[in-house]
């Protein structure tokens, strides 16, 4: 048991014994390598003298053995003898084999000495002590660019040449990239192949599944050296780093407005091309956004996901809870750099700005008069219209505004809810609350042009007026 069978030459025997003695009796005269046989001497000479005596019929490719003339026969005959038994998957070399059964033993016999990183592959080894030397052998010979690895030159090349050799025979679509090619085609076969162990959530790619697994280990990867402000994915740190160096690389030729990231220069074109391609299955209102439309399907459902925690009020989106919480916290981080005045919310503080600027963008179109804010547009419109869509519930009064009808149903109420600090008096409106003070400060804002006297209210300046115009 154990013994191996010989046949009786004596010089079969004598090779056999070198195996255990690792006597190497022939030595070549170039390298002095030795061989234990001078046959294996015969086989060493042509790797010195270039000569390659073996040729492919096909493709006239020569080759030192007749072993490597054969292994490459098969990439023309597409053989593929050597088979794994766990998964049928066949191979043209035997080495080939040796390196895929790997994957379902989990062997890893090469390791890197500075990191005790483990591969499969002796080659994978190699690539990746590239990084740790900086070492990048292989470089573009356009662009002098370099690389680590030889496939990912070739990978490279072809962004000068163009090529794309890998066709999807599904849809046609052409990639420069194997890799890139075999993700596509789990577009057509619905394949997730990639699965996240914490939430089994599946994803197409490998890098994708990669970067969600940073929203359970909390990992961010990627810092900016500006402001150690830290990121999960590049991708992220690139779009924050342009804050830094105020780069807008995507610019409209329509209106010349630049932006930080293709996502919003792609919404942004909608405004001028009027494509609202996210339509609601529910009354078809469509939207340039799908975060818009996302908000909308909540006004159908009813559905309000951010809760206030003091009051407990839902809101349709996180930035309008975020809005209403500065009511409990008395926050207003928005301040105009006129006046000093602060505002919980930055569309205020903008509407704001106009009184000092004198801005009045919005336009009515029967009379040509303007205003600041959009909403006053709309209320001013209703003069032209007539209509009047806010009644009250009481006495079937209706008003051109929502806010002209709350103060006409304190009527109704008997409410009074803005108070004098003064003199305790209460008004039903904060206007007239304002008015009044002016008794207690002595306050005259309204000044006749004509004759220099003041008053309190303009009421009482537009009849003084008429003295001198005799009306």
């Amino acid at each position: 048991m154990g013994e191996k069978p010989f046949i009786t030459q004596s010089s079969m025997v004598l090779n056999h014994l070198y195996v255990h003695t690792a006597e190497k009796l022939f030595k070549y005269e170039v390298c002095s390598k030795g061989c234990p046989q001078s046959s294996g001497l015969t086989h060493q000479q042509p790797i010195h003298t270039g000569k390659k005596a073996f040729t492919c019929k096909i493709c006239g490719k020569s080759f030192v053995k007749s072993s490597n003339l054969l292994m490459h026969q098969r990439i023309h005959t597409g053989e593929k003898p050597f088979t794994c038994e766990v998964c049928n998957k066949s191979f043209s070399r035997s080495s080939s084999l040796r390196t895929h059964q790997r994957i379902h033993t989990g062997e890893k016999p090469f390791t890197c000495k500075v990191c005790n990183k483990s591969f499969s592959h002796s080659s994978y080894l190699r690539v990746h002590q590239r990084f740790h030397t900086g070492e990048k052998p292989f470089t573009c010979e356009v662009c002098d660019k370099s690389f680590s690895d030889s496939s990912t030159l070739r990978a490279h090349r072809r962004i000068h040449t163009g090529e794309k050799p890998f066709t999807c025979k599904v849809c046609d679509k052409s990639f420069s990239w194997s890799s890139a090619l075999r993700e596509h085609k789990r577009i057509h076969t619905g394949e997730k192949a990639f699965t996240c162990k914490v939430c089994d959530k599946a994803f197409v790619k490998s890098s994708t599944l990669q970067r969600h697994q940073r929203i359970h280990t909390g990992e961010k990867p990627f810092r900016c050296e500006e402001c150690e402000m830290a990121f999960a994915n590049s991708s992220d740190l690139l779009t924050h780093q342009r804050i830094h160096t105020g780069e807008k690389p995507f610019k409209c030729e329509v209106c010349n407005k630049a932006f930080v990231t293709s996502s919003t220069f792609l919404i942004h074109q909608r405004v001028h091309t009027g494509e609202k391609p996210f339509k609601c299955m529910v009354c078809d209102k469509a939207f340039m956004m799908y975060t818009s439309l996302r908000r909308h399907q909540m006004v159908h459902t009813g559905e309000k996901p951010f809760r206030c925690e003091v009051c407990d009020k839902g809101f349709v989106t996180s930035w309008t809870l975020l809005r209403h919480q500065r009511i409990h916290t008395k926050e207003k981080p928005f301040t105009c750099e006129v006046c000093d005045k602060s505002f919980s919310i930055s569309s205020n503080l903008r509407v704001h700005q106009r009184i000092h600027t004198g801005e009045k963008p919005f336009t009515c179109e029967e009379c040509d008069k303007s205003f600041s804010q959009l909403t006053n547009l709309h209320v001013h419109q209703r003069i032209h219209t007539g209509e009047k869509p806010f009644t009250c519930e009481v006495c079937d009064k209706s008003f051109s505004c929502s806010s002209t009808l709350r103060l006409h149903q304190q009527i109704h109420t008997g409410e009074k809810l803005f108070t004098c600090k003064v003199c305790a008096k209460s008004f039903s409106c904060s206007s007239n609350l304002c008015v009044h003070k002016r008794i207690h400060t002595g306050e005259k804002p309204f000044k006749c042009e004509v004759c220099d006297k003041s008053f309190s209210r303009s009421s009482y300046l537009l009849l003084h007026q008429r003295i001198h115009t005799g009306e």
